[in-house]
C-alpha cells in the first residue's frame, strides 16, 4: 500500500475514535495529491464522483468541492463543476519545459476537449500541425472517454494571393513560383482534412460542429493558438535553408519547420502575467478575424 494511502487509513481510524475530528478540504487535496504525484492518479482519469469521495474521507460534498477547486487552482484538474467528475490535468509538458509544437499542443487539445463547450482559435501558416493534433482528441471522443457538447474552430492562414514571406526560393521566385504552388496544394489538402476529420463527429456522434477559416493578408511570423479562452499557445516560425522534392523536382526554399518550433503555454489561472496574455491574444485574434481578414476558399 502506497504512503497516501496509509495517511488516509491511519486519519480514518482517527475520525472514528474521537467521533469529531474531520479532513479539511486541504488535508483531502494533499492526499489526492500525493496520488496524483506518485501516479496512482494518471493524467486524463476521471477521478470519484463527489459522493463517492465524500464517502471515502467521511466529509460532507462541500468539503470535497472544496478541495477540489485547491487541485483545481493548482492546475491538477481540469473539468470541474460540470456535472461529471474532473479529470486530471496534461498541463505539467506545457507548463513546465516548452515542448515541440506536436507533442505540446496534442496535449493541450485533449485537455480542452473534456470541457463541454470546446472553442478553438488558431493563426498559422497551415493547418498540418492543427490536423495531426487533432487526432488525439478525436481518439478520446471515439473511444467515449470524452463527449463535449459543441465544438467551434476558427482557423486564420495566409491568403492565396499575397505574396508571401516564406517559404520562397533560395534563388528568387519566378514567374511559376513552384514553391508557393507547394504551400496552397499543403495549405489547401490539410485545411480539408482537418474540417472533415471535426464535421465526422457531427455525423458520428452527434456533436455541434463548427468549422470556419477566413484569411490573413499577410504571413505570420508566429503560430498561435487560443483554446476556451483559458490557455494561449505561442511558437515563434525559425526559418531555415532546406531542400524538397516537389513534382519531379528539387525546390530549395527559406521555410520554418512549424511542427518542431518550441510551444509556449500561458495559463489564465497561473496568474496575472498569463491571464493578460490569454486576454490580450484572444483581443488580437478577434480584431483580425473581424477587420482585414476575408473569406477563405479551400481550392
Amino acid at each position: 500500500m502506497g504512503a497516501s494511502c496509509s495517511v488516509l487509513v491511519v486519519t480514518q481510524e482517527n475520525v472514528a475514535v474521537n467521533g469529531s475530528r474531520r479532513l479539511s478540504p486541504q488535508e483531502i487535496a494533499d492526499v489526492l495529491r500525493e496520488r496524483i504525484r506518485v501516479g496512482e492518479l494518471k493524467a486524463g482519469d476521471r477521478l470519484p464522483t463527489q459522493a463517492e469521495l465524500a464517502e471515502e474521507f467521511g466529509v460532507e460534498r462541500g468539503t470535497v468541492r472544496q478541495a477540489l477547486r485547491a487541485l483545481q487552482e493548482d492546475g491538477l484538474l481540469t473539468n470541474v463543476s460540470k456535472g461529471s467528475p474532473p479529470r486530471i490535468a496534461t498541463l505539467a509538458p506545457a507548463r513546465g519545459e516548452p515542448q515541440p509544437t506536436m507533442v505540446g499542443l496534442a496535449s493541450r487539445l485533449a485537455e480542452a476537449f473534456s470541457a463541454p463547450h470546446v472553442r478553438v482559435d488558431a493563426a498559422s501558416l497551415t493547418a498540418e500541425t492543427l490536423m495531426l493534433a487533432l487526432g488525439e482528441p478525436l481518439r478520446h471522443i471515439h473511444e467515449g472517454s470524452i463527449r463535449p457538447e459543441s465544438i467551434d474552430f476558427r482557423v486564420l492562414l495566409p491568403s492565396r494571393d499575397i505574396t508571401l514571406a516564406f517559404p520562397v526560393p533560395v534563388d528568387g521566385r519566378a514567374d511559376d513560383d513552384i514553391v508557393h504552388q507547394r504551400w496552397l496544394a499543403m495549405r489547401n489538402a490539410q485545411a480539408q482534412v482537418l474540417r472533415h476529420n471535426l464535421l465526422a463527429v457531427r455525423a458520428t456522434h452527434g456533436i455541434d460542429v463548427h468549422v470556419t477559416f477566413r484569411a490573413l493578408p499577410f504571413t505570420p511570423p508566429v503560430k498561435l493558438y487560443l483554446l476556451n479562452d483559458e490557455e494561449a499557445l505561442i511558437g515563434y516560425y525559425v526559418l531555415t535553408e532546406r531542400q524538397e522534392e516537389y513534382e519531379s523536382r528539387t525546390l530549395e526554399m527559406y521555410d520554418a519547420l512549424g511542427s518542431k518550433s518550441l510551444l509556449f503555454s500561458f495559463v489564465r489561472q497561473a496568474g496575472q502575467r498569463d491571464a493578460a496574455f490569454v486576454a490580450e491574444s484572444q483581443k488580437w485574434f478577434d480584431a483580425l478575424w473581424e477587420t482585414i481578414t476575408s473569406d477563405l476558399t479551400l481550392s
